[in-house]
């Protein structure tokens, strides 16, 4: 799908995933010119791109807004923002928390919105984007999005907003996770003796060839992590005694389902707060 760049794009807030997410279409070639980030700080952003730190008084022709700021901050900026807003006005929303509903009665001459959840590997074009739009978004707003999205790597969508907390637990919070495992990976093997620069680098190296392997093989075969994993640890060997430990009770499991269980609560507390 060819990328149709925004005539312009207007960026509130661009703390670290709308910056990771302007950087990485900034690299497949979107105009710098096209480009304005509202910035209190006022710190620039990025050869070319225009950073103020006030509303302007009007908004181009064609304009899509990504809304990057903290999601408490809706209503100060719905407040200031909305008037500014037209009917050719796009809205992509990556506020976790806040749901379309909320976003329209915010923004009511906007038909056009899309919700979206990154997470921070689309800085590098290896992320996951999942999206959701509800019927009044038009279908050609609907794939403009997907196509702007989609060299930020995989975009999903989602058929039912009731699961976007769901998915944001996955993989928008999914990579804080990994880091933490791959961390966690590392302090195991150093408490078994392997010195802790030699287990890092280890531990960084077994992960990232691990997942390449795992979506090679998914993209090949057909075949899950789950039999790559049964695959590799042979009865009786070293493998399999470790995995036992995993697989016992679930306990793994378990755990992630805790953890993702916990991310998507905060998610719809921070919606009943907005």
């Amino acid at each position: 799908m060819a990328i149709r760049w925004p005539d312009h794009l207007f960026l509130v807030g661009c703390g670290n995933m709308a910056g990771q997410m302007l950087a990485r279409w900034l690299d497949c070639g979107l105009d710098a010119g096209r480009v304005t980030v509202l910035r209190p700080s006022g710190r620039p952003v990025a050869d070319g791109v225009t950073v103020v730190t006030d509303y302007p008084a009007t908004l181009p022709a064609g304009t899509t807004v990504l809304l990057g700021m903290k999601p408490y901050q809706i209503a100060d900026v719905a407040a200031a923002l909305a008037p500014l807003c037209r009917a050719d006005t796009r809205i992509v929303s990556i506020l976790a928390g806040t749901p379309l509903a909320d976003l329209r009665a915010r923004f009511p001459a906007v038909r056009d919105m899309v919700r979206a959840m990154p997470n921070l590997p689309v800085g590098l074009g290896e992320g996951v984007t999942a999206l959701f739009a509800d019927d009044i978004t038009a279908a050609q707003a609907k794939a403009d999005v997907e196509a702007l999205i989609e060299p930020l790597g995989l975009a999903e969508w989602i058929g039912d907003e009731a699961l976007f907390n769901q998915v944001t637990a996955l993989s928008g919070c999914g990579p804080a996770f990994l880091f933490r495992f791959i961390d966690a990976l590392a302090r195991a093997g150093e408490a078994l003796g392997i010195p802790a620069d030699q287990a890092a680098r280890m531990a960084l190296a077994t992960v990232q060839g691990s997942a390449n392997m795992a979506a090679r093989a998914s993209a090949r075969t057909g075949d899950s992590p789950a039999v790559l994993a049964d695959r590799v640890a042979s009865p009786g060997g070293m493998t399999r005694e470790g995995m036992n430990v995993l697989d016992a009770d679930d306990r793994l499991l378990a755990l992630l389902i805790d953890t993702l269980t916990a991310a998507r609560d905060r998610g719809e507390a921070m919606g009943r707060g907005a």
